[in-house]
């Protein structure tokens, strides 16, 4: 359509041909000429397919990255947000507790807390450090670095009292400081203090047992951690009302010692006083049920003290850890031996040198005895003769089968007492005897044991010749724990001949010391010559003095074995001393009726 004016210079309009209202107006190309701007068709079709061609390059692009982020790497992304939303913390499972053989509790775990902090949260870092300084220790500046770390969670003190957690959370909200958070948590306590603390050994801040039979019983004592997933905000703050999942913890078991902590803590005081007043570098007590291999108090000193641990050696149990030639007290495995073999009785007499040759040197009494002299069996035993030891193994029992007969006792061999650290001991065997092994071992030289070893057969002797397994554990989970027999050593009729001997011991010999009025008592002391510093040779007055026996003889309920190492005197003048003090307390505490 048109436009013009009229004559008058109206404008007026004029219909174009071939369009009309309805109609879209129709476009005309026209053919560019050479050197205007103007397209053509053909121009407008290559660019429209460059526009499809680029298009598609962008879909497939797009299409394989969402491709990798969804399939391919999909589950490490997801991982990775959970992470970031979510917090995992431990929950402590309680260790079980501890008894001792009358119900007293010896350890036990009770509540605590574990402080954290999720420094995203916290705005005043020194304020929030000066609030835990003046609750938890230190100084403000040892809380600062935690307090301000790139992350969502740092521990800040774990097993924290509950009253202590308390305060600080009190004083926190009272200033409107914001990012610390408490878990449950459990810690290990001793209500007997420092008693018993070298049979109980100790735990660790992670609660894992470290010493003694914490540490020998802890896959028992040590439940199972759970786990609580806790959701949490942008800034890793836990979403109240969020999801938290909770795998709950599984407490340990409870345990029950035979030991009777009133007993152990009088035996802990004697060693103690012992040791100071016959200046011995150490000593050891062990109080047993000849008859089932419970034991009712043991120890040995330097006594740990876990409040200040700056010797290691005082966890050592040096009964069970430790090896010395036990000297004298062994000549009660020697006579058994022959007891048992039918070649005498604590009445048959032999005649017995001064002097009696061992290779190159010559044993004799301490007495200065300068003549031979016929003794009984039970006279060598009271009078701890060790030229007559040394001449029955030689010349009465014989080399092979007294090795045999130590053999039978175990001794060399692991009690299988439940106390870490067990050692077994130098003891020859008899293809490595040579001309003097069998005379020196019969009182007690050139063999090395831990005592735990002459406790137990002294124990087989009481309890009609057969060996017990020495333990501390009695009942776990309410279950009486069933401990395993050691066989028999000797005959039951060889036991009463020994205990006849042994009698004689306590009553007129170098026992008399350690007698308890009105206790039948049977026992052995030695007094074991020992190497010092590696030597090669014996140093002079340098002993372990002991006396080991139990009560009453006929039908023996206690056996107590009382030792001194390093110490000059000999045990007639200072363990026997010791023996009757333990002794005594063992028969009061444990209810043992004098003989009839």
């Amino acid at each position: 359509m048109t436009r013009s004016r009229d004559r008058q210079g109206r404008r007026v309009r004029h219909q174009t041909a071939g369009a009309s209202y309805d109609e879209a107006p129709r476009v005309t190309y026209r053919a560019g000429r050479r050197g205007s701007g103007g397209q053509g068709p053909a121009d407008f079709d290559a660019c429209r397919k460059v526009l499809l061609g680029l298009l598609c390059v962008i879909v497939a692009a797009v299409a394989l990255r969402l491709f990798w982020l969804q399939v391919i790497d999909g589950p490490r992304l997801a991982s990775e947000a959970e992470s970031r939303r979510t917090n995992v913390v431990t929950l402590t499972a309680r260790r079980g507790t501890i008894y001792d053989r009358n119900g007293k509790v010896l350890a036990m775990s009770v509540d605590c807390q574990t402080i954290y902090a999720n420094p995203k949260v916290v705005e005043n870092a020194s304020a929030v450090a000066q609030v835990l300084a003046q609750n938890l220790g230190g100084v403000a500046s040892d809380y600062v670095g935690d307090l301000t770390a790139d992350t969502t969670f740092r521990y800040i003190k774990r097993q924290v009292d509950q009253d202590v957690a308390d305060k600080i959370e009190q004083e926190l909200s009272d200033q409107g400081l914001a990012g610390i958070y408490y878990l449950k948590d459990s810690k290990r306590i001793y209500p007997y203090g420092s008693t018993g603390a070298q049979i109980l050994g100790f735990v660790g801040s992670e609660g894992t047992g470290l010493s003694g039979l914490e540490y020998y019983y802890n896959d028992i004592l040590t439940g199972t951690d759970g786990q609580m997933i806790m959701e949490t905000g942008l800034g890793g703050t836990p979403i109240a009302g969020g999801t938290s999942e909770v795998t709950e913890a599984q407490d340990g078991t409870d345990i029950m010692l035979s030991v009777d902590i009133d007993l152990q803590e009088e035996a802990e005081k004697i060693i103690a006083e012992g040791v100071e007043t016959y200046q011995s570098e150490s000593g050891s007590v062990m109080v047993s049920d000849p008859k089932t291999g419970e034991i009712y108090a043991a120890c040995s000193t330097p006594l740990p003290d876990f409040s200040n641990l700056t010797d290691s050696s005082s966890l050592d149990l040096k009964l069970v850890s430790q090896s010395y030639e036990p000297g004298s007290v062994f000549k009660v495995i020697t006579t058994s031996i022959g007891y048992d073999l039918g070649l005498y009785t604590p009445d048959t007499v032999y005649n017995v040198p001064a002097r009696y040759m061992l290779g190159d040197n010559y044993v004799q009494d301490d007495d200065g005895r300068d003549y031979a002299e016929d003794m009984t069996l039970r006279y060598m035993l009271q009078h701890s003769s060790n030229p007559a030891m040394a001449l029955l193994a030689n010349e009465v029992i014989g080399p092979k089968r007294f090795a045999e007969g130590v053999e039978r006792f175990c001794i060399g061999q692991k009690t299988g007492i439940d106390f870490p650290g067990e050692t077994t001991g130098i003891v020859k065997s008899y293809d490595e005897y040579d001309g003097t092994t069998a005379g020196y071992m019969a009182f007690g030289q050139s063999v090395a044991i831990p005592m735990i070893q002459i406790i137990r057969a002294f124990a087989a002797v009481g309890n009609q010749g057969t060996l017990t397994t020495p333990h501390f554990l009695i009942a776990k989970a309410g279950e009486k724990v069933d401990w395993p027999s050691g066989g028999q050593a000797i005959s039951s009729e060889a036991c009463e001949q020994e205990i006849d001997a042994m009698r004689a011991v306590m009553t007129d010999g170098t026992g008399k010391n350690g007698a308890v009025d009105g206790y039948d008592i049977a026992g052995k002391t030695g007094t074991g010559e020992q190497a010092k510093d590696s030597s090669d040779g014996y140093e002079g007055y340098y002993y372990v003095a002991s006396l080991c026996g139990f009560a009453n003889a006929d039908d023996p309920e206690v056996l107590v074995y009382a030792g001194l190492n390093g110490t000059s005197h000999l045990a007639l003048g200072s363990a026997a001393h010791i023996f009757h003090d333990v002794m005594q307390q063992s028969v009061a505490i444990l209810g043992i009726a004098p003989a009839n």
